[in-house]
């Protein structure tokens, strides 16, 4: 298996640095070709969304079929990929970020009935108490 970081993640996903993009994926190309897993974090899910979001003006929509497209593609073995689905399904149904809603999702899975937060927008999470 081989781990992927976040930006030759990205320059595969938005192929927009022809000589990177390039790089990526013919490395990604070859670990297919191998029959090799590649890794992908749950740090580096939560970077992609964001720099997506932030950068490339991504909505919410669009970030929602790439974190499918993600969990779907046999070829990616994703770091806790059960938290990851629900934490999908809980950014789908509320307004929270995706890295809030996977911190939900990692901490209830660690035993916690909730996460103390500040942060109004989460509210609606049943992982989360707003102090």
């Amino acid at each position: 298996m081989i781990g992927l970081d976040t930006n030759v993640l990205l320059r595969y996903l938005l192929q927009d640095d022809e000589a990177q993009a390039e790089r990526a994926s013919r490395a990604i190309g070859q670990a297919a070709v191998r029959n090799e897993q590649l890794f992908i974090s749950a740090v580096v899910l939560c970077e992609a969304v964001w720099v997506l979001e932030s950068a490339y003006g991504y909505r919410k929509a669009a970030l929602l079929d790439v974190l499918d497209q993600l969990l779907e593609t046999s070829g990616f073995e994703i770091e806790q990929r059960d938290r990851v689905r629900a934490a999908l399904d809980d950014y789908r149904a509320n307004k929270a970020d995706f890295a809030d809603c996977l911190i939900g999702r990692t901490n209830e899975a660690h035993g916690c009935r909730q996460t103390l937060t500040f942060e109004r927008s989460l509210k609606a999470l049943d992982t989360f108490r707003v102090l």
